[in-house]
Formats: C-alpha cells, sequence, structure tokens
C-alpha cells in the first residue's frame, strides 16, 4: 500500500515531534500518579494526626455525676482557640452530644452528621460536608463508658483548607519542575537529533556540491549505516559519466561514418561549368540526408545533458570565447560583438552545450546582422536564481507572425543564406533539456533578440 506524504517534511521534526508526544504523555501521566501518591500520602498523615488527637481527647475527659468535662488541660493548643479548624466532640447515639472542645463553640453540632454505627474500638475516617459546603476530614473512635447504655463516640474534626492549600502547592510545584524537564529534555532531544542526523546533513551537502559542479564523488567516510547508500551512489554517479562519454564517442563515430558517404555522394554528382549540379533531385535529397543527420546527432548528443552531476561552466568565459571566433570567421563584416555578462554567473552543465547555444545564436546574430552584434546575461531573479541570456543584433528582424515558426527544425527566413535551418531548433531543444525557454523578441538594436531564461544556474559568491 503507498501512502502519500507532504512534500518537503522533515525527518529531524517528525522525530522531534514523536518524542515531544511522548515526553507528554509520559510527564502528564508521572504528573497526575504523583500527585494522587503525595495527596493520598498527606490524607493518610492527617488521619494519622486526627487518630493521635482523639487520644489525646481521652487522656483528658472524665466524667462526673454523668457529666463529661476535661480534666486537665489539652496538650493541642488549637482545641482552646476559638475557630482554629480544629475541632472535637463527645457524643453518642442515644445522648447526643456530650462535650465540645473550646474551638468548637460556635459549630452546630446537629449540621454535623457523624457515624454512630462503629463497634467498640473500631476507628473511621472519612471527609464530612454541611450543608454551607464547609468540609472536613473526620476521624470517629467509638469506646464503652461505665453506666452508659451506648458507645461514646468521640470525633475529632479539621477542616480540609490545609490539605488543600498544601495539595495546590506541590501540584502547582509538580508541573512547574515537570514543565521545565520537558522543557529541557526536548533541548537536549533536539540537540541529540541534530548530532545523530548530521550525517544525512553532509551527504545532502555533498550532493549538492556534486549538483553545483564543486565534487566529483562523494566522501567514503559516513557511518556503516550510510556506506552502502554512498557507494552505490558514487557507482551511479561514474556509470552516468560514463554512459555519457560512451555516448558522445559512439554518436561522433557514427556522424564521421555517416558524413563521409554523403561527402563522396555528392562529389559524384559533378555539376557542369556554370556549376550546376547534373542530377537537381539527388542533390536536393542529399542536402536533405545532411540536415537530417546533423539534426538528429545534435539532439542526441543534446538529450539528457540537464543531469544535476554536470560541471559548472562561466558564461562569461564562454561568451568571449565564442565571440572572439565568430569576429574573426566575419571579419569581411568587420562584425563586432558586445559582451556584457555577469562574471558571477555559471551555467550548471555540459560546456559543450553552452557552447553549441552560444555559437549557434550568435552566429545566427553575425549572418543576418548588419555588423552590430551583443550577447549579454544576467540575473533575472535571485531567489530561485534565474538567468537571462540574450543575444541583440542589428538586421532587418523577425516578426511577430514569423517568431514562433523561425524556431522550428528546418525554417528558414532567408533562404539565400547558406545553412540547413536547424540552429534555432537544435538551441530549442539543448535549451528544454536543460529546462529552459527560448523567445523571440525585438532587438534594441534594431533587429531580432533571442532571449534564453535557464535555472540552472549558480551564482558565486
Amino acid at each position: 500500500m503507498v501512502t502519500s506524504r507532504l512534500p518537503g517534511y522533515s525527518l529531524q521534526n517528525r522525530l522531534l515531534l514523536a518524542v515531544s508526544v511522548l515526553l507528554t504523555v509520559f510527564l502528564g501521566l508521572t504528573g497526575v500518579v504523583l500527585d494522587r501518591a503525595f495527596r493520598s500520602s498527606l490524607e493518610t498523615g492527617v488521619a494519622e494526626q486526627l487518630q493521635v488527637q482523639i487520644y489525646v481527647l481521652l487522656a483528658a475527659v472524665d466524667e462526673a455525676d454523668g457529666d463529661f468535662y476535661f480534666s486537665e488541660n489539652l496538650r493541642e493548643p488549637r482545641f482552646a482557640q476559638l475557630n482554629s479548624n480544629l475541632y472535637g466532640f463527645i457524643s453518642s447515639a442515644s445522648e447526643g452530644e456530650l462535650l465540645r472542645t473550646a474551638s468548637a463553640l460556635d459549630v452546630n453540632f446537629a449540621a454535623l452528621d457523624l457515624n454512630y454505627s462503629l463497634g467498640i474500638g473500631e476507628t473511621r475516617f472519612g471527609r464530612l460536608q454541611t450543608a454551607t459546603g464547609t468540609e472536613f476530614f473526620v476521624s470517629s473512635y467509638a469506646v464503652t463508658w461505665e453506666n452508659r447504655r451506648s458507645p461514646i463516640l468521640f470525633s475529632v474534626l479539621e477542616t480540609t483548607d490545609t490539605f488543600a492549600a498544601e495539595a495546590a502547592g506541590f501540584r502547582n510545584s509538580l508541573w512547574s519542575w515537570l514543565g521545565g524537564l520537558a522543557a529541557l529534555l526536548l533541548v537536549l532531544q533536539l540537540l541529540l537529533l541534530r548530532w545523530g542526523l548530521a550525517p544525512l546533513r553532509r551527504l545532502a551537502t555533498d550532493l549538492q556540491q556534486i549538483e553545483a559542479g564543486k565534487s566529483e564523488a562523494l566522501d567514503t567516510s559516513y557511518p556503516r549505516e550510510l556506506s552502502a547508500v554512498t557507494q552505490n551512489l558514487n557507482l551511479l554517479i561514474q556509470s552516468e559519466r560514463k554512459q555519457q562519454s560512451r555516448y558522445r564517442t559512439t554518436l561522433a563515430d557514427l556522424a564521421h561514418s555517416l558524413k563521409t558517404p554523403l561527402a563522396v555522394l555528392q562529389g559524384e554528382l559533378g555539376s557542369d561549368a556554370k556549376g550546376n549540379r547534373h542530377n537537381p533531385l539527388m542533390q536536393e535529397q542529399l542536402d536533405r540526408m545532411n540536415q537530417i543527420v546533423t539534426y538528429q546527432l545534435q539532439r542526441a548528443v543534446s538529450a539528457g545533458h540537464g543531469s544535476t552531476l554536470a560541471r559548472q561552466v562561466n558564461v562569461a568565459d564562454v561568451a568571449a570565447r565564442v565571440s572572439r571566433a565568430l569576429e574573426k570567421v566575419y571579419v569581411g563584416k568587420a562584425v563586432r560583438i558586445a559582451i556584457d555578462v555577469d562574471p558571477a554567473l555559471y551555467f550548471l552543465g555540459d560546456e559543450r552545450d553552452l557552447l553549441e547555444m552560444l555559437g549557434n545564436l550568435l552566429d545566427n546574430a553575425c549572418k543576418y546582422g548588419d555588423g552590430e552584434v551583443a550577447v549579454s546575461a544576467a540575473l533575472a531573479s535571485a531567489t530561485p536564481p534565474r538567468m537571462r541570456l540574450r543575444i541583440d543584433d542589428n538586421g532587418p528582424g523577425i516578426t511577430v507572425a514569423d517568431r514562433d515558426r523561425v524556431l522550428q527544425r528546418g525554417v528558414r527566413l532567408d533562404t539565400l543564406a547558406q545553412g540547413q535551418g536547424i540552429g534555432l531548433a537544435v538551441v530549442v531543444d539543448i535549451a528544454a533539456s536543460y529546462g529552459a525557454s527560448v523567445s523571440v523578441e525585438n532587438s534594441e538594436l534594431g533587429g531580432a533578440a533571442i532571449v534564453l531564461m535557464f535555472d540552472n544556474i549558480r551564482v558565486a559568491d
């Protein structure tokens, strides 16, 4: 089953998100467990403290003439302090309230629902909420008392305010520490991921260096987990370059093999004293064969040269070389070629392809112009980097109606000039193999301008 992925998603972000979710769940559950454990421990401590206070009441209470009283001062000061949140009661199911501590003087005993179902010697701890919403911890202990028909219940009540404050303080502190710990772990995890994924980033950088023509192959000092991948990539790169070279050699041999028999056939046709061919039809077919062979070989050679494994070529250097050569070829026309090319621009491809395109375009400009030709190259946009390569001449120009037609194979607007009408078509094919576009515009020199837009460029620092 094939699953779709978002383009350009980050492996590091993917792992970091997974770890973040895992940490959130783990630390969240840890916080809940610790909070509950602390509340349970705190509640157990309250139960033990209240049990001790019951023993304090038992030690201090006495009876005379059927009435209970405290025979000595209670050792817990809060029992003597009004509204101290700690209250003591002595009661029975049959007689109701028998005695209370001084701290409970303003407590409504009738509102307390004390549990009188305890067995003798049994202690029970729990919570009790009054009608007014006040919540108490209550601990009760049932004992037998002489001359009493029912058990005497010693009860100690304490409000939950202190408990709630301690629990809230612990919870705030706990989540603060867990939040800080989670942030620290995420930062450490991010650093570990960056360190662990560094070989992958280095692999991507090395591939970019190869694409830019700055390196011939991948480094071999990769971890064992990536060594098989890098070795296979190096083999693939070497195989592609060898195949390209083999294709070029084979095609060059084929071109030479075909051109020689065609030249022999042309020579055998002969011509009369006026230079007319004896067999115009055969000559026409031979010219057509030359045209087809030249075009198809150029097309085959240029196919696939948009490879990202090609080297980088300085555009200004190539333009200067082609211009110098053509000025010598057209010395009789006194052609002047003005060059305005940014020296920081590099073409990412085969140098022969750039030479072929510039050679064809400048040759046409020199051939059909009136002696003034200009070649310029500059950045059309910085992000992503795009190069505008422009060749202008001061010739008769190309009408709007003919601009699309002139880029087609075998089409020539000037039938008198020597040529086969495939130069611009070859340029279009080579440019298309690199993802470039070719268009015809009006020249600032008064003639035609051929404009090429390239994306496969690099701008030197």
